[in-house]
């Protein structure tokens, strides 16, 4: 259920994503960068099965009351890595701006602005179904590892034959030059502290991957 989740979330909040959209002018040097700056297979080691997935540029903002401006945006190159040892999974996707300038303006609207809390707090209600209740949602602290940086946490329980089971979810967003970078993992709630230090370590070896 959790690797659902982390698919369905991840999709929906990917920094340039709107109703509004963002222009698509694809190059093979924007994909080649994108595709150098998201999880690979050694970065998560032995047991973890996954690897390279399309991008879903269809998708939008997981709320109807929320569209940020996106049509004065124009993007290069994009790409998504998908691995799972289950109960844990990890998402990663970056997206690749014609400008620096595009990535600030993205950042303000889709990130800093105060209506994307709720926003994602209705798109993660929205993906658990009915199995599933969200406990939480909400900021949390996280190391400054790109000159944007930005992580959010969802609690949820997921029924089960054993009862309702707490899991974790933690939202990454970084900015960084042309570069926009997402990172989503997820996990039993009770490995937090295992979770939360291999979403630092992980987003700081893909900000390290990011070029001007």
């Amino acid at each position: 259920m959790a690797v659902t989740v982390v698919a369905l979330v991840a999709a929906g909040v990917a920094l340039a994503a709107s109703p509004t959209k963002e222009k698509i002018a694809r190059t093979a040097a924007g994909d080649a960068q994108a595709k150098a700056e998201v999880v690979r297979k050694a970065d998560v080691g032995p047991g973890w099965k996954g690897g390279f997935k399309k991008p879903d540029l269809s998708s939008s903002m997981p709320c109807t009351s929320y569209r940020p401006k996106q049509n004065d945006l124009v993007l290069i190159g994009v790409a998504e890595s998908m691995f799972s040892q289950p109960p844990f999974a990890v998402d990663s996707e970056a997206q690749v701006l014609r400008t620096a300038a595009m990535v600030k303006r993205d950042w303000q609207r889709t990130i800093l602005d105060p209506r994307v809390i709720p926003c994602l707090k209705q798109g993660f209600t929205k993906a658990l179904g009915s199995s599933s209740k969200l406990v939480s949602f909400r900021r949390i602290a996280f190391p400054r590892t790109a000159p944007l940086t930005r992580a959010f946490r969802a609690v949820f329980t997921v029924n089960t034959q054993l009862g309702e089971v707490p899991v974790e979810i933690d939202f990454v967003a970084m900015g960084s030059g042309r570069n926009e970078l997402t990172l989503t993992l997820s996990g039993p709630a009770a490995a937090r502290a295992s979770l939360h230090g291999t979403a630092v370590r992980q987003a700081r070896l893909l900000a390290g991957r990011a070029r001007p």
